[in-house]
C-alpha cells in the first residue's frame, strides 16, 4: 500500500524546482552583468561631465536643466567667481558682473532650491577650485534661509549624488532609468562636432518665460501685487541653522575669497511692515547673517529688503519676489561695489 501511495505523487517536481532555480540564477547573473556594463559605460562617458571619468572627454554638456549641468559648470577652472541661489537671484548676470569686477563669474543657481542644495553646490565649487582659489562668491539669501529647522529639508528633487564626495553614492546615482536615454544624448554630444553645448556660464534669463504667460497683460496677475504678503520667514527667536552651516562651510574657502550675501528684493507689498511679527522675524534673520558678515573677513551683506523707489513699480516685478532686468542691474552694481570695497 505504501508503494502504491508513493507512486501516486506528482512526477518531476524536483526537476521543475531545479529548473526554476537555474533560470533564476541565470536571470540574476544576466542582470548583474547588465548593471556592471551599464555602470561602467556611464562612469566612463560621464554623462554630466563631473570629471570623474579617466577618459579625456569633450568639455561641457548638452543643453539641459541647471541641476545636472551645474556639475560641469561648477568645476570649470575658467570661472573664479560664482553666483549661488534660486530664481530670486537668477537674473544676476555673470557676464555683467565680470565687466564690472574683472572676475569671470559662473551662475550656479537652480530654481526652487533651498539652503541644503546650495551648500552642496558651494562645496562642489570649492572642492574644484583648490589650485586657483575663488575670487568671489555671491549667495542669494531669501526667506528660505530664515528657517529654524536644523535639517534644512529640500522640497524639490535634487541630484545630491552627482555632487557627492562619495564615489559609491555617485555610482548608485547613475543607476537611473532616465540615464539610458541620457547616455545616447551624451554619445551624440561627444561624437558630433555640431552638437550644441550648454551655456558655459549658466546664465538663464527667465523674463521671456514670464512674458509668454502674459504677466504684463493679465490684470488678475498684476492685481496680486497689490495684496500684502508676509515673507519674513516667521522665525523670531532663532536659531538660524542656515547661517551657522554657511559660516562653517566657508571655513573651507580660502581666506582671500570674498563673500557677498544678497537678501533679494521684494515688491513693496511684501516688505515687512514695522511693528508686525513679520518685521520682527525679518529683522532677526537679517541680524543672523549680518553677524556672520561681521565675523568673517572679506564678507559683505547687501540688504535689498528695504523700501526703495524701484520696489514700488509694479512694472518691474512679475510677482512679489521675482523682479525684472532693471532691478537685476541695480543689484549687480551693488554687488560689484561690495566686491571692490573688500579689497
Amino acid at each position: 500500500m505504501s508503494s502504491s501511495t508513493s507512486s501516486s505523487e506528482p512526477v518531476g517536481k524536483p526537476a521543475d524546482a531545479a529548473g526554476w532555480k537555474g533560470f533564476s540564477a541565470t536571470l540574476l547573473t544576466a542582470a548583474a552583468l547588465f548593471s556592471a556594463v551599464f555602470i561602467t559605460t556611464a562612469f566612463l562617458l560621464d554623462p554630466y561631465d563631473s570629471g570623474r571619468s579617466p577618459l579625456r572627454l569633450k568639455e561641457g554638456v548638452r543643453p539641459q536643466g541647471p541641476r545636472t549641468a551645474l556639475a560641469s559648470r561648477g568645476r570649470d577652472p575658467q570661472f573664479t567667481g560664482a553666483i549661488f541661489g534660486n530664481s530670486h537671484v537668477q537674473l544676476i548676470s555673470p557676464e555683467r558682473l565680470r565687466e564690472r569686477t574683472g572676475i569671470p563669474f559662473v551662475s550656479l543657481i537652480a530654481p526652487a532650491t533651498l539652503p541644503r542644495e546650495t551648500f552642496a553646490i558651494i562645496d562642489w565649487f570649492l572642492r574644484h577650485h583648490r589650485q586657483k582659489p575663488p575670487s568671489a562668491i555671491v549667495i542669494g539669501v531669501d526667506n528660505n534661509w530664515c528657517t529654524a529647522n536644523p535639517a534644512l529639508p529640500n522640497e524639490k528633487p535634487f541630484p545630491f549624488w552627482l555632487l557627492s564626495r562619495s564615489l559609491p553614492e555617485y555610482l548608485g546615482g547613475l543607476m537611473r532609468f532616465d540615464l539610458v536615454e541620457e547616455l545616447s544624448r551624451r554619445i551624440e554630444f561627444l561624437t558630433s562636432g555640431k552638437a550644441p553645448r550648454a551655456r558655459a556660464d549658466g546664465y538663464w534669463d527667465y523674463e521671456a518665460s514670464y512674458e509668454v504667460q502674459g504677466y504684463h497683460q493679465r490684470p488678475e496677475i498684476r492685481a496680486r501685487l497689490d495684496k500684502p504678503a508676509e515673507l519674513g520667514g516667521g522665525n523670531i527667536d532663532g536659531p538660524f541653522p542656515a547661517a551657522t552651516q554657511l559660516e562653517a562651510l566657508m571655513r573651507s574657502a580660502p581666506a582671500e575669497t570674498k563673500l557677498i550675501l544678497v537678501r533679494p528684493p521684494a515688491y513693496v507689498t511684501a516688505l515687512p511692515r514695522p511693528g508686525t511679527s513679520d518685521a520682527a522675524a525679518d529683522a532677526a534673520c537679517h541680524k543672523a547673517f549680518a553677524d556672520l558678515a561681521a565675523r568673517r573677513p572679506r564678507t559683505a551683506l547687501l540688504n535689498w529688503r528695504l523700501d526703495r523707489p524701484e520696489l514700488h513699480d509694479s512694472n518691474l516685478f512679475f510677482d512679489h519676489t521675482h523682479y525684472r532686468q532693471p532691478i537685476a542691474r541695480l543689484i549687480e552694481v551693488d554687488i560689484a561695489a561690495a566686491i571692490r570695497s573688500l579689497d
